[in-house]
């Protein structure tokens, strides 16, 4: 009786307190601290339920169907999908979500924002709809082990920080139908808008978000990056590592969640060759830091690809011996700068060279 009165107790309590069994519940007003972009409005009646500005950051858009990439995988091992044609733009940045009103179809929301961009003397760039976008048409932002859809490439679960079983999340992480998809650009201010609409088709945890229409719109401003980082020279990486043992460089440059090296990196890499040139007996590793943006574990892999990558360029163009360095990733486990700022993720955003 004993053992049988235990074990019940101890279902009892994973059904009450289990967050399996948790459900969102449909907020009446936007998410505290959102606000539209001011290039763009939302469909009447919609509320923000997830939110993020930047004013500098990168998007990119797809501008023709998603198309599977032989033998590569995301980092959920799903199939990796990318478009043939697609525009990368950096500047400032807005992602907004929105729950749309109950009866509204993801079509009709879709054409209401291609209007409003029109109206404002845009262009269309770009339609697609359900399968023609390439993917997975019903996946959302999460999930792994099959296709890579359409939602995952504009904003992958890693990057979503709305926490499980919000409104957001769910707006966002759930299955999905009927998926409509849309590019634009704004003629006054060069905005180029993405806009994906949707059915979701929740399961326990968001069941009152089941049925509804969501928006997923990002908004990117093209501007020009504030230059705030000097290329470092090999004298006074010779000098910092002599007398601390590492240097933190700034000037190696990724796009985001990517570990393929941009070209404007060149200044510091000839820098880094230059002070092994002269240092025929130094070792280095090559060290990747990463923000909070993202999991530990998506960033530990990031980290760890993007201190390979150096290594291979300087390997490769500079004709450094491998020997000579090993690289490592350590995600975002060695802040120096807060991560609850733009600026203290940009400080911590970085390869060190640690003397070995």
């Amino acid at each position: 009786m004993g053992r049988s009165f235990t074990a019940i107790t101890v279902i009892l309590v994973l059904i009450l307190f289990s967050p399996v069994l948790s459900v969102a519940e449909v907020p009446m007003a936007d998410l505290q601290g959102s606000q539209d972009s001011p290039l763009l409005g939302r469909y009447e009646g919609s509320i923000i339920v997830s939110f993020e500005h930047k004013n500098f950051n990168e998007f990119t858009m797809p501008l023709s169907a998603l198309e599977p990439v032989k033998e590569k995988r995301d980092p959920r091992n799903n199939i990796l999908f990318e478009p043939k044609e697609k525009e990368t733009l950096e500047g400032e940045y807005w992602r907004l979500v929105y729950l749309v009103p109950e009866g509204v179809s993801p079509l009709e929301v879709l054409r209401n924002y291609q209007e409003e961009i029109q109206t404002k003397g845009g262009e269309i760039l770009y339609e697609c709809k359900s399968g023609e976008c390439g993917g997975a048409p019903e996946r959302g932002s999460s999930g792994g082990g099959g296709d890579m859809s359409l939602a995952m490439y504009l904003r992958p679960d890693e990057m979503i920080k709305d926490a499980h079983f919000s409104p957001g999340s769910c707006a966002q992480r759930e299955w999905i139908s009927d998926q409509r998809y849309t590019v634009g650009v704004l003629s006054d201010s060069g905005a180029h808008v993405s806009v994906l609409t949707y059915t979701l088709k929740a399961g326990h945890s968001c069941k009152d978000f089941d049925g509804r229409t969501i928006a997923a719109v990002d908004i990117i401003q093209p501007q020009k990056r504030e230059q705030k980082m000097v290329t470092v020279k090999a004298e006074e990486m010779a000098g910092e590592i002599s007398a601390k043992g590492s240097i933190a460089l700034y000037g190696i440059y990724f796009d985001t969640s990517k570990w393929d090296i941009k070209p404007e990196s060149k200044p510091t890499l000839e820098e880094i060759a230059r002070l092994l040139g002269w240092n025929p007996e130094m070792k280095l590793l090559v060290v990747g830091h990463t923000d909070n943006s993202g999991t530990f574990e998506f960033n530990m892999d990031l980290s760890r690809k993007r201190a390979d990558s150096v290594v291979n360029a300087l390997v490769s163009r500079y004709g450094i011996n491998k020997d000579r360095l090993m690289p490592a990733g350590v995600s975002f486990a060695c802040p120096v700068a807060s991560n609850k700022t733009e600026e203290g993720k940009a400080k911590n955003r970085r390869v060190e060279l640690v003397e070995n």
